[in-house]
């Protein structure tokens, strides 16, 4: 297991941040997503997923996501 953290940009709700738990957590060997509303960070754990395959996830929804 690896853990990877990312700054997603354009969060504004609790919706918003639940989408984007939802979502990662769709990703096949994605096993954690948490989520920080306030400072935008979002942690993942997983099995080898690549950090791309997590930006384009949360792409895919309308937010910006950096590797912290």
């Amino acid at each position: 297991m690896s853990t990877s953290a990312f700054t997603v940009t354009g969060m504004t709700c609790n919706g918003c941040a639940n989408k984007v738990k939802g979502e990662l957590g769709k990703v096949e060997g994605v096993s954690g997503v948490e989520v920080e509303l306030a400072t935008g960070r979002v942690t993942v754990t997983s099995q080898d997923v690549e950090d791309a395959r997590i930006i384009d996830a949360v792409e895919e929804l309308g937010y910006e996501a950096v590797p912290v």
